[in-house]
């Protein structure tokens, strides 16, 4: 017989990426994710959406600001918080598995180190973008908060 479902097994294991949604380096950044993603764990929503602003705010984060990638695992939990800037790239990573968990070894690096370098890339992330916005697919809009089906 099957263990009962408790609400944290009901709330685990779905994590959200809150990106810039008007930043090509960050729509690839997702696709990246959502190719290697097998399993579906992570949602995403963009910083400038209803949901994305929520989140942040909760979070003590700053709406406006538009610089920072945000990750909240399990968010549908009570108790869930935010990882930010480098914390949230070598969640993203090890949560992916692979080769991308031996950047696990990064977080060796100390933060303000590793958040600087994040902020360096941040700062020009849409010089070389192209501009191209992230329209998520038939297949994968179901992982997207915020997106109406067209």
């Amino acid at each position: 017989m099957p263990a009962a479902r408790t609400q944290d097994d009901a709330t685990r294991g779905a994590h959200l990426v809150l990106f810039d949604g008007e930043c090509g380096l960050c729509s690839r950044v997702v696709q990246f994710v959502l190719r290697r993603d097998i399993e579906a764990r992570f949602r995403f929503a963009r910083l400038q959406g209803a949901t994305g602003r929520a989140i942040v705010g909760r979070h003590g984060g700053d709406p406006e600001t538009l610089s920072t990638l945000y990750v909240v695992p399990d968010y549908r939990a009570e108790a869930a918080t935010a990882l930010t800037k480098s914390d949230a790239a070598l969640f993203i990573a090890a949560s992916l598995g692979g080769p991308l968990g031996l950047l696990r070894g990064a977080r060796l690096v100390p933060r303000t180190l590793r958040d600087a370098a994040y902020d360096l890339v941040a700062r020009h992330r849409h010089r070389s973008d192209g501009g191209q916005c992230l329209v998520p697919s038939a297949d994968t809009r179901d992982r997207f908060l915020d997106e109406e089906p067209s």
